[in-house]
């Protein structure tokens, strides 16, 4: 099936099916069946029946799904089957605390280059990485085969951040910055905005914790748009 027709929710829960198979692994499991592994992730065995299909026939009649089968079957739709070289742009808090995370190596992501525009930062090292200018992106892509970038600069900075990695022949970018960028067609973008969650987060515990008020805006109106 042809990318763009499969339903974004889907290819998303790819990864919490892997991560809950890898667990099951774990525990010694050898198969699993579709209701099961709904029933770990809070959603019905149909739903899963119906994404796993997307990606191909993995089930075997009668006995479920072959972990040990389908986790590589899943670890390469998701594209985590191989090593991928990411560059790392602003070398503030954010970028020093994912430049620390384990997790990103163990899924075979490895930040090779990092790179920020404060003089004072520039040449230092930092988790065994030297800090570099930006202007030193496309040596640094080409040279260490860099496919993934990671923009965590101040949102006044997004921009032109992005617009360097995706000139150096960045594939994929991963923005961290609190505002949209642009790119051309051919780089995949994701945005992850921290506070937007977390909003969004909040929101739901107010409505959890009194669901029978009313959104108000501040003119005392009740709240449209949602």
């Amino acid at each position: 099936m042809q990318d763009h027709l499969i339903p974004k929710a889907s290819i998303q829960r790819l990864a919490l099916y892997l991560r809950q198979l890898e667990q099951f692994q774990r525990s010694g499991e050898t198969t699993v069946s579709s209701s099961a592994l709904g029933e770990a992730l809070g959603l019905t065995d149909a739903q899963v029946r119906k994404d796993l299909t997307y990606f191909g026939q993995f089930g075997h009649p009668g006995i479920g799904y072959d972990v040990g089968e389908l986790i590589p079957s899943l670890r390469r739709i998701l594209g985590i089957d191989r090593t991928w070289n990411v560059a790392l742009v602003g070398v503030g808090n954010l970028g020093m605390a994912l430049l620390h995370y384990r997790g990103f190596r163990e899924q075979g992501f490895h930040v090779v280059s990092v790179f920020d525009q404060d003089p004072k930062k520039i040449h230092k090292e930092v988790n065994g990485l030297t800090i570099l200018p930006i202007h030193a992106l496309p040596e640094e892509v080409r040279k260490r085969d860099i496919r993934l970038g990671l923009i965590c600069v101040p949102a006044e900075s997004a921009q032109d951040v992005a617009t360097a990695l995706a000139e150096a022949g960045i594939g994929g970018i991963l923005n961290f910055a609190p505002t949209r960028v642009a790119v051309p067609d051919a780089v995949s973008l994701c945005s992850v905005d921290l506070a937007l969650e977390l909003e969004r987060l909040s929101f739901q515990v107010v409505r959890h914790a009194q669901p029978h008020v009313t959104p108000f805006s501040q003119d005392g109106n009740a709240a449209t748009g949602f």
